[in-house]
């Protein structure tokens, strides 16, 4: 069957994993980092997908629990935050309390392991559905944001762009009552902080007074096509895919262990808990991240 596309499927794409026909087995780092090694051993130059369980180590927390169920409310949805002002109010007045997390949020052992395989020439491409660029502070050279950037934003408009820390900036100023306010952390520059956000005042575009976004992938949103079809190629010219940290919930992930099936690549899977991939993965380990990948690179 052919892997050409000619257009991307929805983020926000989700199927109910199948049963499990008996419980998945815990490995242990030192074990899974033997069978990693192994894989790696047989399958030298691979393309790497990673997901959210890659940087809670660096305190940024994940949306999904072991079995691939939401942990909170789904994230804010790309149709309504282009529609609703008061959606729009209320993710810039949380992200006052969690953008500066992510902001400050540095690589962990996973994250240095990673650029650890790039350096040996064991990865052709790092593809990340994270939005916090901690590979690339990690030192890793080739990577692809595929759900895009967090530190930066665009105008929806007429294509304005800027830091995130001086959008940050701009809604402190305007909305100075908002500075006492704290909550819990949630993914990718959220926080959970519920209170009456209609008098939070907007930081429009400067230029056009447009509607302001993080240049990322929201749910329901599509990843850019030509980002997805560089990431097939990558896949194409490698020995097989690397899973890491990622349930492969959302199809803009999952898709390319399709791709790999489709070019008869081979695929592992290294995360805490279930992935929708387990009828397609070669090798499946259900074990921690740094560990593992520790354990492994002591092996090459």
């Amino acid at each position: 069957m052919s892997v050409t596309t000619h257009r991307t499927r929805p983020f926000s794409a989700h199927q109910r994993l199948p049963e499990l026909r008996e419980p998945a087995v815990l490995h242990e780092p030192e074990q899974a980092g033997k069978l990693l090694a192994d894989f790696i051993q047989r399958h030298p130059r691979l393309m790497i997908l990673t997901g959210a369980g890659v940087s809670t180590d660096s305190g940024i927390p994940d949306y999904r629990d072991g079995e691939g169920a939401w942990k909170r409310k789904q994230p804010v949805q790309h149709q309504d935050f282009m529609e609703n002002r008061h959606i729009r109010q209320r993710y810039w007045g949380r992200s006052l309390i969690g953008w500066p997390v992510m902001r400050n949020a540095t690589p962990n052992p996973a994250h240095y392991h990673i650029a650890d395989l790039e350096q040996r020439n064991h990865a052709t491409l790092v593809v990340t559905q994270n939005v916090d660029r901690l590979h690339q502070k990690a030192g890793t050279q080739a990577v692809s944001d595929l759900h895009g950037r967090a530190d930066e934003v665009r105008c929806m408009s007429c294509e304005y762009r800027c830091t995130r820390d001086a959008m940050h900036e701009r809604c402190a100023d305007l909305n100075p009552g908002f500075g006492h306010y704290r909550a819990r952390t949630a993914p990718d520059g959220d926080a959970d902080l519920e209170v009456d956000f209609s008098g939070f005042r907007l930081a429009d575009c400067p230029r056009c007074d447009g509607i302001l976004k993080p240049d990322v992938v929201f749910f329901g949103d599509y990843a850019p096509r030509q980002r997805v079809l560089s990431a097939r190629d990558a896949l194409k010219e490698s020995d097989g895919l690397l899973v890491i940290g990622s349930s492969l919930m959302v199809y803009s992930g999952f898709r390319f262990c399709r791709y790999a099936k489709d070019l008869k690549k081979p695929i592992a899977t290294l995360n805490l808990g279930r992935t929708r991939a387990e009828e397609l993965a070669d090798l499946k380990l259900n074990a921690s991240i740094g560990g593992t990948l520790k354990a492994s690179l002591d092996q090459l």
